[in-house]
C-alpha cells in the first residue's frame, strides 16, 4: 500500500545524513532541507551542488532525494470532500482505487480536503509542489479549483467534469446517459407517474454536476415518453431517504416509479418504503445509479447501472502518470456508461384502481 500521509517527506530517513550533505555543499541544513522536500525554492545551481554531494557520498536517496534528482515527488494528490461531510460509499471507493491503482505504480498518494474552510489546504497543496500531479473529485460546472489548477500548470485529472471541460483530462459516469435509460425502462414496463430522488438542493445550488445532469436528462426522458415527472431533491443520508419517500407518497400518492442517483438514502428508502406497507415492484418500482454492492443490499435488490468507481480510480491515476510524463500528448477523457443491470426492484405497472 502507499503511504497515506500530511507531509511528502519522512523526515527521520535524513536526519542521519542532512548536516554531512549540508557541511560538504557549503550550505545550511535548511536549504538542504528545502531542496528535498520542495517547500522552499532552491537555486538550480544549489540543488545541483547538493545533489552532487549526495551522489559522492553514496547516500542512499529516499523518495525526497529521488525528487530532487528526478524533478519529480512520486505523490500524488487526492483532493477529497471535507472530513466533516460523510462520504458516500462510492466517494470511499473512489478513494480505494486510487490509493490502490498508485501502489501498483509505486506512487504515494497525499490527502487533502477542499471547500469550505478548507480551501487553504487545497492552496497549499498546489503552491507548494508538494506533489507531482492532482486528482479532483466531486466537481462542479464552474469549478474555480479546476481554474487555479491550470494556472498553476500542475497536471491533473478529475473525476467528474465541469460544464467546459475542454482541454482537460478527466473519466465521468455518464448520469445523463443513465437517468434516462432508467427513466425509459420504466416507462417501457407502463409507468406513466415518475419520481426521480435527487442529490440534495444545497449540493446542486453548488453546481455539482451529477444532480444537475440528472435532472436535466430526467426532465427530457419523462417529456418524451408523454410521463409525468417529479424531481425531488434529498440530502445524502438514510434519514433523508425516509423522509423523502414519505414526502413522495403524501404529496404525489399516484408515483409508481422512482429513479435514483443518491445512493446514501437507498436504506432510508427502503426503510420508507417498508413502513409505507408498499410492495417492490408490484406496487412500485424502483431503478437507480449506484454501487453494485448496494444495489445488491437493496431489498428487492435494486435495478441499477453499476458505478464502475474502482475502474474510475485507476483511470484517473493512469491518465494522471501519462499526463505528468507526456504533457504533450493529446487530451484525453473517459465517459462511463455501464448498462443497466435487471434485477428484483422493477416490474410492470400497477393496473390502475377501479
Amino acid at each position: 500500500m502507499p503511504t497515506l500521509r500530511c507531509e511528502p517527506i519522512r523526515q527521520w530517513e535524513i536526519r542521519m545524513n542532512i548536516g554531512e550533505i549540508a557541511r560538504r555543499a557549503g550550505v545550511s541544513r535548511s536549504t538542504v532541507s528545502y531542496a528535498l522536500s520542495g517547500r522552499r525554492s532552491v537555486s538550480a545551481a544549489t540543488k545541483q551542488r547538493i545533489q552532487a554531494v549526495i551522489d559522492e557520498v553514496g547516500y542512499r536517496p529516499n523518495a525526497a532525494a529521488r525528487a530532487l534528482k528526478e524533478g519529480r515527488t512520486r505523490t500524488l494528490g487526492l483532493v477529497v470532500p471535507p472530513a466533516s461531510l460523510r462520504l458516500t460509499d462510492t466517494q470511499l471507493e473512489f478513494v480505494a482505487s486510487v490509493v490502490e491503482a498508485a501502489a501498483r505504480a509505486d506512487l504515494d498518494v497525499l490527502l487533502s480536503p477542499s471547500g469550505g474552510d478548507h480551501d487553504r489546504s487545497f492552496e497549499r497543496l498546489i503552491s507548494g509542489r508538494r506533489v507531482d500531479g492532482v486528482i479532483l473529485m466531486e466537481i462542479r460546472l464552474e469549478d474555480e479549483r479546476v481554474t487555479l489548477l491550470q494556472q498553476a500548470g500542475l497536471p491533473f485529472v478529475t473525476i467528474g467534469r465541469t460544464a467546459h471541460p475542454e482541454g482537460t483530462f478527466w473519466v465521468d459516469v455518464d448520469y445523463a446517459a443513465l437517468v434516462a435509460r432508467c427513466v425509459h425502462h420504466l416507462a417501457d414496463l407502463g409507468h406513466r407517474e415518475i419520481a426521480l430522488i435527487n442529490r440534495s438542493a444545497e449540493l446542486a445550488a453548488t453546481g455539482y454536476g451529477p444532480a444537475h445532469r440528472a435532472q436535466t436528462a430526467f426532465t427530457e426522458a419523462v417529456r418524451q415518453r408523454g410521463a409525468t415527472g417529479i424531481d425531488l431533491p434529498c440530502a445524502d443520508d438514510p434519514a433523508a431517504g425516509e423522509e423523502c419517500f414519505a414526502q413522495l407518497r403524501e404529496r404525489h400518492p399516484e408515483i409508481t416509479g422512482i429513479v435514483t442517483i443518491n445512493e446514501a438514502a437507498l436504506p432510508g428508502l427502503q426503510r420508507g418504503i417498508e413502513r409505507a406497507g408498499v410492495a417492490v415492484p408490484r406496487e412500485l418500482s424502483v431503478a437507480g445509479v449506484a454501487a453494485a454492492h448496494l444495489a445488491e443490499r437493496f431489498r428487492p435488490r435494486l435495478t441499477a447501472a453499476d458505478v464502475p468507481a474502482l475502474t474510475m480510480g485507476a483511470h484517473a491515476v493512469e491518465l494522471l502518470q501519462e499526463r505528468i510524463a507526456a504533457p504533450e500528448n493529446p487530451v484525453r477523457h473517459l465517459l462511463l456508461a455501464p448498462p443497466i443491470s435487471l434485477r428484483d426492484s422493477t416490474a410492470p405497472a400497477p393496473l390502475p384502481r377501479t
